[in-house]
């Protein structure tokens, strides 16, 4: 495993994959380094691979209009991709580029060690819980592997495309701020 720093200095100097060649900034991740919960979507957009930070474009301001509605504090998550660096025209990754890049998500699960992970989209939820899941079968479930609650959802950009989610995606996160709450009250505990 490695630290903070070699992640990031590794992630910026990769080569192993094709979209090394065509990005900007590699999209490392935001927020609490120390967070409950990860959520994980599926790449940099133009904006975020600009900025060098994931969620800073029209899906990522939805995504924090959520998180604040719901009275999350930034203290609470992190945020990460599948992959580090913009695929051209913002299409999905290919299997070989996520492939190339999940140890560096894994890395980050090791460093962050959070109690919740939320797959924002099909992407996601494909390369963390399972290659033949459907996104509208099982959004809103929670799956428990190797100690963590896995929450399947929409991605916020799915939003901004189909109004009609908006309702399904406001009660997954309803549940996961339950469930984080609920995690918080056990620490509380102890």
């Amino acid at each position: 495993m490695l630290d903070w720093e070699e992640l990031i200095r590794e992630c910026k100097n990769c080569r192993k994959c094709e979209l090394s060649n065509t990005r900007t900034n590699v999209v490392i991740g935001r927020g609490n380094k120390r967070a409950t919960i990860l959520f994980v979507g599926e790449g940099p957009g133009e904006q975020e691979d600009i900025q060098g930070l994931p969620f800073v474009g029209p899906a990522g301001k939805l995504l924090d209009l959520l998180l604040s509605a719901l009275m999350f504090k930034e203290e609470d998550y992190y945020i990460a991709n599948i992959v580090k660096c913009r695929p051209p025209n913002n299409r999905v990754p290919l299997d070989e580029e996520a492939e190339a890049c999940l140890d560096y998500l894994r890395n980050q699960v090791l460093l962050i060690k959070p109690k919740i992970i939320v797959c924002l989209g099909a992407t996601a939820a494909k390369h963390i819980i399972g290659k033949d899941i459907k996104i509208t079968q099982i959004r809103g479930q929670w799956v428990e592997r190797k100690g963590f609650f896995i929450m399947p959802t929409f991605h916020p950009a799915a939003l901004l495309r189909d109004q009609s989610k908006k309702i399904l995606m406001w009660e997954d996160f309803k549940k996961i701020k339950q469930k984080l709450d609920e995690i918080k009250q056990c620490f509380k505990g102890d």
